[in-house]
């Protein structure tokens, strides 16, 4: 077996890319001049390959394994009981098969998380033991039908569980294959006595990647538990402030702090951030805005000024189909057909950005083949 490496081998902290040779419609990243590239940009498997499988699935993830993703990506919720339990969101009735179980109609309730009011079924209202007598079922079914067939065939699993078939599939594909675990909800979570923090570093520390340089990250929306993940949890493997377009994180709302996610993405609040996390996760209209006629727009400094902070720069999400794409980018009228998404993939890696978060692993590595190919057709 090959001597296993980090997804930290693709840190190169870029100040610049290839963008000679790139086709007409990659539109170039602001910022100093060009230079080589010595590494390849990280493909993160969001939610597994959740463009062909349910997200969040055994399934999901072994598939973007199998793609090439060089990692996978597992969000984590608790159970009523403390366990860490794998799904989007804690509200699970677009998710699994909750509805349809008449033992659990009367747990169906209406809660605000994170400012946002919610009708559904939570998953701190259910026991880990309860939760695996739920099935996965596809959560955009309009847009992906084809992956309705999997409905009801895949359990919720724990992150243990994603953990070990992470450790299988590496084994298996002769690679290391990464995991980066995104806490959910933390202060949410905290307030209802169910904090996982210290749940997700010892899961770490069992799995011997609580280390620096480890194939494991710990990413989240919030920047209260990222400083605590290290200075009391112990946290030593990188993590990942992910950043929204809109709103501000929850724990500086529920603290009465003022500053929106616009605010921290300053020159100077990155390099504040950069203390004590390795990467930033913006979404990919912060990388490359959209005009206001929805067609992608210029590059933003976002990549450079976070560069220069000394992080990485990760974007979430290219996905495939028209609903999800620029106006210029789509094929056709309907929503749920694909689109230009490999030419758009390749745009986003011409910012110099050092991964990409993607529901269809196969097309973010043949993206980013075709970008690295065009560069070195350029160098030649």
């Amino acid at each position: 077996m090959t001597t296993p490496q980090s997804p930290r081998r693709h840190r190169r902290r870029l100040r610049t890319v290839l963008a000679v040779g790139v086709s007409a419609a990659v539109l170039l990243p602001v910022g100093p001049a060009t230079a080589s590239r010595s590494e390849e940009p990280t493909v993160v498997g969001h939610r597994g390959a959740s463009a062909y499988r349910p997200e969040h699935t055994l399934a999901s993830y072994d598939l973007a394994a199998r793609q090439g993703a060089d990692v996978i990506e597992p969000d984590l919720v608790s159970t009523s009981d403390g366990q860490l339990v794998v799904r989007h969101e804690n509200e699970i009735s677009g998710t699994t098969d909750v509805a349809s179980h008449p033992e659990f109609a009367d747990r169906k309730t209406t809660k605000t998380v994170d400012g946002v009011e919610l009708t559904g079924w939570f998953t701190e209202d259910f026991t880990l033991a309860e939760i695996k007598t739920l099935r996965a079922v596809e959560r955009l079914p309009d847009l992906r039908q084809e992956n309705t067939i999997w409905n009801g065939r895949f359990e919720v699993p724990t992150f243990e569980e994603v953990l070990d078939e992470r450790e299988d599939l590496s084994a298996e594909l002769d690679r290391s294959i990464g995991i980066i675990p995104e806490i959910k909800h933390s202060t949410y979570f905290q307030g209802l006595g169910l904090p996982m923090e210290a749940k997700v570093v010892a899961a770490l520390k069992k799995h011997r990647l609580n280390r620096p340089g480890s194939v494991a990250t710990v990413q989240s929306f919030e920047l209260t538990n990222l400083r605590e993940l290290r200075r009391r949890y112990g946290l030593r493997a990188d993590s990942v402030f992910l950043t929204s377009a809109t709103g501000a994180p929850a724990d500086l709302v529920a603290a009465g702090d003022p500053r929106t996610y616009a605010d921290l993405l300053t020159p100077e609040s990155l390099k504040t951030i950069s203390r004590y996390v390795t990467d930033l996760g913006p979404s990919l209209d912060q990388v490359i805005p959209r005009n206001a006629d929805g067609t992608l727009g210029t590059p933003s400094r976002l990549v450079a000024d976070a560069h220069r902070a000394g992080l990485d720069v990760v974007p979430y999400t290219l996905r495939p189909e028209n609903s999800f794409l620029p106006v210029d980018y789509r094929t056709g009228t309907d929503p749920a057909a694909y689109g230009r998404v490999l030419d758009l993939g390749v745009a986003y890696f011409a910012t110099g950005i050092d991964g990409l978060f993607t529901d269809a692993p196969d097309i973010g590595v043949a993206a980013r083949d075709e970008f690295l190919a065009s560069g070195e057709e350029a160098a030649a």
